[in-house]
């Protein structure tokens, strides 16, 4: 590597995701300032979907366009880093996949499957980041969703760096691996299961007495902020990268009345 490479801060690539672009911007600007606090230079190339739920839904042939879209855009970058567990497995577990018998697209979805990293994950695993300046009052309980911990290994990450937050205290949630019912298409398609399942989720996070719910996922933060909201909880939902950033101030919970 030359020596201007060595000095040059890391160039990351932020996929926004849909829903956060959508429904909440705040989680990319929380992951702007986290990695810009870890030495990085975060660029926003144009982007669409990541082709994820057409993927689930069977559709291979519009995942794998959406895909080469995703695939030229950034894979210029050092590295590109997602505030959402669903989204970077795609792009990491299911990317390469998707051009078996492609080999040239199948190389290049390998190689940004390589640099392909959740937020918090990168932090910690990449930039080696084992605390934050951040600073919030509360107690709050973890859900561990479904593709970060099963596809990623995101687990202690956000644990080990929301334990360095000023003033938080974690309140493990009983369940916190198990589904929240969201399962993308899957809620679309199997609502009444859906709502059994989060509905159960519902009721583990009020036993915890915590009075913030954070996870990873925007899908999943969604889903179980509508239950909490529908059932009259006061329970409030954030994205772990508003905690870690520490914007909670400027930046209502999921689903206030103040955030629509």
């Amino acid at each position: 590597m030359r020596e201007t490479d060595k000095q040059r801060p890391p160039q990351v690539a932020l996929l926004i995701t849909c829903l956060a672009d959508l429904f909440r911007p705040a989680v990319g600007f929380a992951a702007v300032k986290l990695l810009e606090d870890a030495g990085c230079q975060v660029h926003v190339p144009e982007q669409t979907c990541c082709g994820q739920p057409a993927f689930n839904a069977g559709d291979r042939r519009n995942a794998a366009a959406l895909a080469r879209d995703v695939i030229a855009g950034f894979e210029r970058f050092d590295y590109v880093v997602v505030p959402s567990g669903s989204c970077a497995g795609m792009v990491v577990q299911h990317y390469p996949e998707l051009f078996h018998g492609d080999p040239a697209w199948a190389q290049r979805a390998r190689a940004l499957a390589a640099k392909t990293f959740e937020l918090v994950s990168f932090l910690t695993d990449v930039r080696k980041r084992d605390s934050v300046d951040a600073r919030f009052d509360g107690t709050v309980t973890y859900h561990d969703s479904c593709a970060g911990l099963r596809e990623l290994n995101v687990k202690q990450q956000p644990r080990q760096l929301l334990a360095t937050v000023e003033g938080l205290r974690l309140t493990e949630l009983p369940g916190a691996e198990v589904c929240c019912g969201f399962g993308g298409t899957f809620c679309v398609k199997y609502p009444d299961i859906s709502v059994d399942i989060v509905d159960r989720k519902a009721k583990d996070i009020a036993a915890t007495g915590a009075e913030t719910l954070l996870a990873g996922d925007l899908g999943c933060l969604m889903n179980m902020a509508g239950r909490l909201k529908r059932e009259g909880s006061e329970v409030a939902v954030r994205h772990v990268a508003e905690v870690l950033a520490g914007i909670t101030d400027s930046v209502p919970p999921i689903g206030d009345a103040a955030e629509d």
